[in-house]
């Protein structure tokens, strides 16, 4: 799509967003429950097309894509009018007498670039939220996972507004050309190097974003874990997560020296147990996206100094674009595996002398989007709560804190700007507007020049709360001539 044709469609959009056709709550309503129908409907379709993109498992893709799908739709419509009523505040002794509110007002036409890794869900989600908030939308999914993307391309139009949301498929030009636009807000997730490109283009037209970005996720695992339940949660949370291509799995693990062979050991049985002796051939294994990101992790491990720290797994099979689980033990900290977030199934073990030095590890590097314990000491608990910063955190388990609509969803530091799911989607692509309303009794001469000694006292007792002052300026004090 080129740039002109781009500039016209934005235009269209806005358009149709100017003439009111998004506002109403009928209208969210009716998208909403469109976007429900097309994931009942077409599950198969999903189905097929995820698999064609990343060989997700079917139920990988029902779990972790299209019932969450549905379920914010769901939630979506269930809370829609709520959201969209004004919330009435404290008007202040000041402006008395008044009515104060915060009214909920729809940004207008905003793009959505979405991410290949959960090629569905990411593009939806936000969308879901865009349109319960009242926009127009544009959709570009991504290009990495081009059966995905043509199934937004071909299905989208068929269940809701086309006139208001729209899908433009390609690749860096076509996001270029987006890019250029003016939009009242953009929303992307993928790697924090497109993300940066997103905020500067961005900048050029003061153009709010969110990022939802990703980063090093860390699990600090204690040695009085119930380790076999803790070591299946870990394992499912990072290879049962698209093999590892998630920006919530974690990245890597930290316990204690001592500790660290009976964590191991604990792992293998259930990684054998989950995904067999020739995980290669394991159908509840996602692939690698493409060759380039294959090529990637291959060379992450094939590094004499990573190599050689490989405890478990390691096979890998270029034509199918598979890469077994496979765990590290004390990885060198200066080596690209501990530097950047790997995405993909490889799972580094650091080691530290007591649990406690895993805080001080984790906040010595940039801000994960999700961070993880698994422990029965409260102390810890709570250390792990209040000092490690994180877009979010989860307690003896790993990525089931995003399936909670009423927790905000989103980074903080390097993993991202801003958050969604639930309501928060809803919040994330509105204008909370400030309304405050007076009728034209309560006259106040204080208020107005020259200002007397009098009215000096009067407004200073009025700007501090004084119930005196405010009787004085009601009642007309001081008198002023006419």
């Amino acid at each position: 799509m080129a740039e002109e044709e781009v500039a016209a469609m934005v235009g269209e959009l806005r358009g149709s967003f100017r003439a009111g056709r998004t506002r109403a709550a009928e209208w969210r309503a009716a998208q909403l429950r469109g976007i429900v129908r097309m994931v009942e409907e077409r599950e198969g379709d999903i189905c097929d097309a995820l698999h064609s993109d990343l060989a997700k498992p079917r139920m990988e893709s029902y779990l972790h894509e299209i019932s969450l799908a549905k379920a914010a739709c769901t939630f979506a419509l269930k809370g829609l009018k709520n959201w969209m009523k004004p919330d009435k505040v404290p008007a202040g002794i000041t402006t008395f007498p008044s009515t104060a509110q915060i009214v909920s007002e729809p940004l207008g036409v905003v793009l959505v670039i979405s991410a290949w890794n959960y090629p569905f869900l990411l593009s939806i989600d936000p969308v879901i939220g865009a349109i319960a908030a009242g926009n127009a939308v544009v959709l570009k999914p991504s290009e990495i996972a081009p059966a995905t993307s043509a199934l937004f391309a071909k299905l989208l139009p068929e269940y809701v507004d086309s006139s208001c949301i729209k899908v433009v498929e390609g690749g860096v030009p076509e996001t270029t050309a987006l890019l250029e636009q003016k939009w009242d807000k953009i929303f992307y997730t993928g790697s924090g190097n497109v993300g940066r490109i997103v905020m500067a283009a961005a900048a050029k037209h003061l153009t709010p974003v969110a990022l939802e970005l990703g980063g090093k996720c860390p699990a600090i695992v204690d040695s009085n874990a119930d380790l076999h339940v803790a070591m299946k949660r870990l394992a499912v949370g990072k290879w049962g997560c698209n093999n590892g291509q998630a920006c919530i799995a974690p990245d890597y693990v930290i316990t204690t020296k001592s500790f660290a062979p009976e964590l191991v050991d604990s792992l293998k049985r259930v990684l054998k147990r989950f995904y067999g002796e020739d995980p290669l051939q394991s159908e509840d294994l996602s692939r690698i996206v493409n060759s380039n990101h294959f090529r990637r992790l291959t060379n992450l491990i094939e590094d004499k100094k990573i190599s050689q720290k490989i405890v478990y797994g390691g096979q890998t099979d270029e034509k199918k674009l598979k890469i077994a689980p496979t765990v590290l033990l004390d990885v060198p900290l200066d080596t690209t595996l501990m530097a950047e977030e790997i995405f993909g199934p490889l799972l580094p073990i650091v080691t530290v002398d007591k649990i406690e030095d895993s805080i001080e590890f984790i906040n010595s590097r940039t801000k994960p989007l999700a961070a993880y314990l698994f422990t029965k000491d409260k102390k810890l608990q709570e250390e792990f709560v209040s000092n490690v910063p994180a877009g979010g955190m989860l307690v003896n388990d790993v990525a089931l804190h995003l399936a909670n609509p009423h927790l905000p969803f989103g980074g903080v530091g390097d993993s991202g700007i801003g958050s969604y799911h639930g309501k928060f989607s809803f919040d994330c692509f509105t204008h909370k507007k400030a309304v405050l309303i007076r009728g034209f009794g309560g006259e106040a001469t204080a208020r107005y020049p020259p200002y007397t000694i009098e009215k000096q006292k009067i407004l200073r007792g009025l700007i501090n709360g004084s119930f005196f002052a405010l009787i004085l300026a009601l009642l007309g004090f001081p008198r002023e001539k006419r």
